[in-house]
């Protein structure tokens, strides 16, 4: 009685009882001509979308949150669970688009800034506790109806805010400072 081949034995060539299968045949996917020839135009793609495109083009992912961050400022309502945004959420997105350098032009398309909120000290106090917590860019107070004057009074500098930007010096700027 014949014996079946084990998985490990290849199947194409002859078997033993006498039928042959269909030999494989190469992968063009996988020769190195190809590979070559793809790693070139990729290389060159990304050269010329540096130098014509514009500057840096940000990745799937990077533009994908990008895009869910200006819908549901436009929306005013989370994504995942359909709740209006608060405050506090509306400026971290606000920062995390000028971070991912989306023009102020365009964020403010997508969430028009609401009216001025009164200058009562306690508003004052609010906005100088939460800068010195998250260190957020003086335009960004203005997508929840803080004045630049309010801002200004609260004592935030004018500079770019601490997340994920690096400071003159080239280094990275810890929170906690």
């Amino acid at each position: 009685m014949p014996t079946r081949p084990s998985k490990s034995e290849p199947t194409n060539g002859p078997r033993a009882n006498g039928a042959r299968t269909k030999v494989q045949r190469d992968n063009r996917r996988g020769s190195p001509d190809v590979v070559r020839k793809r790693r070139a135009a990729r290389h060159f793609n990304e050269l010329l979308a540096e130098v014509g495109g514009g500057g840096s083009k940000l990745d799937g992912r990077t533009e994908k949150r990008r895009q869910r961050m200006l819908a549901e400022l436009r929306e005013g309502k989370a994504r995942g669970n359909g709740k209006a945004l608060k405050p506090i959420d509306i400026l971290v997105r606000v920062d995390a688009l000028l971070a991912l350098g989306e023009p102020l032009a365009s964020i403010k398309k997508a969430a028009k800034p609401p009216r001025p909120v009164p200058a009562t000290p306690d508003v004052v106090d609010g906005v100088k506790r939460l800068h010195a917590a998250y260190r957020f860019r003086p335009e960004v107070y203005a997508f929840v109806g803080i004045d630049e004057r309010v801002v200004a009074k609260a004592g935030a500098k004018l500079g770019p805010s601490i997340a994920g930007r690096k400071h003159r010096g080239g280094t990275n700027v810890d929170r906690a400072a």
